[in-house]
């Protein structure tokens, strides 16, 4: 079989680095997410890929509780966010106070996403990942 000819390390080593363009999904979890004032206004708590194509639908950021309990949950289109080296997190180019008038995700199901996910890209400003 092809596969099992393959013999590289990155095939066995599930902790891959990353590269300078490239990064793990569960490096993306946790980082901080900092608004146009340079304020800190959560952190992205989950990555939602496209099952087929793979592509990202949404960075999942989160903030309002107390340690991760009670935080409200906000979808972003991933093309908000910019990654700058020297706050080691993300930015978005809005306010914690515009960030709040966006689509809030109000369950996990499908659903909220088959339903909600037009507004959320439209609250953004930015094409939808399925076009």
């Amino acid at each position: 079989m092809l596969h099992e000819n393959r013999n590289t390390a990155a095939s066995q080593d599930p902790y891959v680095k990353d590269t300078p363009s490239l990064i793990a999904s569960d490096k993306v979890e946790g980082t901080a997410v900092y608004g146009r004032d340079g304020d800190r206004i959560g952190s992205i708590q989950r990555v939602i890929l496209e099952k087929k194509g793979g592509r990202v639908a949404y960075a999942v950021l989160g903030f309002g509780g107390f340690w991760g309990i009670g935080d409200d949950y906000y979808p972003l289109p991933w093309e908000k966010l910019t990654y700058d080296e020297s706050l080691d997190g993300y930015r978005i180019d809005l306010t914690k106070e515009q960030v709040e008038g966006a689509p809030r995700a109000t369950d996990d199901s499908d659903d909220w996403y088959r339903n909600n996910g037009r507004s959320v890209y439209d609250y953004y400003g930015v094409p939808p990942y399925w076009i």
